[in-house]
């Protein structure tokens, strides 16, 4: 997925030209949109800056909607050249965009959201529960006290969701 990224920024530096009179106070990719998309733009983004003769682009979390709404706004150094959603583009969105005059619009699929779950090689290997990824992620969990009550999640470690488990933080990225 990384890869598909770094060729479609590729690709966007490829069309700076094209895009200087429009953003010739500019001299790096700006990009908005999916808090969902932001941690893999991010990381994209700093790949291509490390990697290339190029600025590292700007990512800003927006959301899908206020991505586009941004994006659509018009053309110039003041808007964002690219946008990333965690879906299309609507009807509405689109629409408003060529109301402003950002007519060129290109929709390029990179990948699906989803959850991943990983482990070094090196490390012990484990086997996941539904309850346990439910008990790990969720935000309110059923008591521990075994109560017909919801509480905000306590558990750190997958051990705390489950005694076979590694002593392992739990960690969420995005």
């Amino acid at each position: 997925m990384i890869k598909t990224a770094v060729m479609v920024f590729s690709g966007l530096v490829a069309y700076m030209p094209l895009m200087a009179p429009a953003n010739a106070e500019r001299d790096y990719i700006e990009v908005v949109g999916s808090s969902t998309v932001y941690p893999f733009a991010t990381a994209v983004a700093e790949k291509f800056g490390k990697g290339s003769k190029f600025k590292t682009p700007k990512i800003e979390s927006t959301g899908s909607g206020g991505g586009m709404k941004l994006f659509c706004n018009g053309i110039g150094s003041q808007y964002p050249d690219v946008t990333n959603a965690s879906r299309r583009i609507k009807e509405n969105e689109y629409k408003m965009c060529l109301e402003n005059g950002v007519t060129d619009i290109i929709e390029v699929l990179i990948g699906y959201d989803g959850i991943a779950f990983a482990n070094s090689r090196k490390s012990q290997q484990y086997v996941l529960s539904r309850k346990d990824i439910y008990l790990a992620l969720a935000k309110d969990v059923p008591n521990p006290d075994g109560s017909e009550s919801f509480v905000p999640n306590p558990y750190q470690t997958w051990k705390d969701v489950n005694a076979v488990l590694p002593a392992t933080k739990i960690e969420v990225l995005g």
